[in-house]
């Protein structure tokens, strides 16, 4: 009777194993998510994590319901149509990726798996996407449009240095972004009696070499192009322009890191807002049928510490406007 016994438990189990296996595969299905990077994963790390996080919120956890394939171009923009290949070889469900040169890669790489921006220039100018209210294609996401920015930076330059006359422009010529931020920085520049001098620049090893030019120009201030390369090292740019002893303006995050003023959006906002958009899309629904967001608040920071350094005294209506005083 004990072996009988044994023997109609031990087929019991293994006749409901299979079953059991099935019906938990089809509550927990783990979704494959591929990540983007036109930078690196340590400089892009706070942005990361605001990702991670916004995807818990809504029930996603890695190594549950939830893998995440990382591919990162450490800030060459040539590997970034091969690593989008990648990610697109993998079968994920869906692409984030953020920036005009790893959104570009990833539209050119597939046209069926769904594409998440997490933030983008102007998906619209650089022909990203149809429109905000009808994306088409398989981009969703979020975008700014950074012609405006762009030329609102020099605008604040201005105001906060009236005596400003010859600014710098740091850019990045690989990025698809840079002709129309130009574009919009023509007029802008002209109304503001302001003559624009470019510095092109690629990579970090660059960066001395550009600001000491930059110095050896006259000029009396730097603007900062938004571009992965001088997001990802804001500090080292911001401690460069203090050494040539030249006021600049960046993107969000610029002051916190050195530079003396910032504007625009915030980063792990809108890449926390991202996971939303990847919900959706599990969920079912298109990208072309999700409207394309566009951030309506920006930060605006004064870094007074590297005002003093510079012997500058920002005027009050300036620090009035600004969102945060870093003292």
């Amino acid at each position: 009777m004990l072996t009988r016994r044994r023997v109609v438990i031990g087929l019991g189990a293994t006749a409901f194993a299979p079953l059991a296996s099935f019906a938990q595969q089809q509550v927990s299905k783990v979704y494959r998510i591929g990540f983007l990077g036109a930078g690196s994963a340590s400089g892009w790390a706070p942005q990361v994590d605001a990702l991670r996080e916004g995807l818990r919120d809504l029930g996603y956890v890695e190594g549950r319901n939830i893998v995440i394939e990382y591919r990162w171009a450490e800030g060459r923009y040539e590997r970034l149509p091969e690593l989008a290949a990648e990610l697109v070889r993998l079968k994920v469900d869906v692409l984030v990726t953020y920036g005009t040169p790893g959104i570009r890669a990833a539209k050119q790489a597939t046209t069926t798996i769904p594409i998440v921006m997490a933030t983008s220039g102007d998906a619209v100018a650089t022909g990203l996407v149809a429109s905000l209210a009808r994306p088409g294609g398989n981009i969703t996401g979020s975008t700014f449009f950074d012609p405006e920015l762009s030329a609102k930076r020099l605008e604040l330059l201005k105001a906060a240095m009236p005596q400003t006359t010859r600014v710098a422009i740091l850019l990045n010529p690989a990025n698809p972004q840079t002709g129309v931020s130009l574009q919009s920085m023509e007029g802008t520049s002209k109304s503001l009696k302001l003559v624009l001098q470019r510095f092109d620049v690629q990579s970090p090893n660059e960066f001395e070499a550009a600001f000491s030019a930059m110095a050896k120009n006259n000029v009396d201030a730097v603007w900062i192009q938004q571009d992965p390369v001088f997001v990802e090292n804001a500090k080292a740019v911001a401690s460069l322009a203090e050494k040539q002893r030249l006021p600049a303006i960046g993107f969000a995050g610029f002051a916190e890191a050195g530079g003396l003023i910032e504007y625009g959006v915030n980063f792990p906002k809108l890449f926390r807002r991202s996971a939303h958009f990847v919900d959706k899309i599990l969920k079912g629904a298109k990208p072309q049928n999700i409207p394309v967001e566009r951030p309506t608040g920006f930060d605006l920071a004064i870094n007074l510490k590297t005002a003093k350094a510079l012997g500058i005294k920002i005027p009050n209506s300036i620090l009035q406007q600004a969102t945060k005083v870093i003292e």
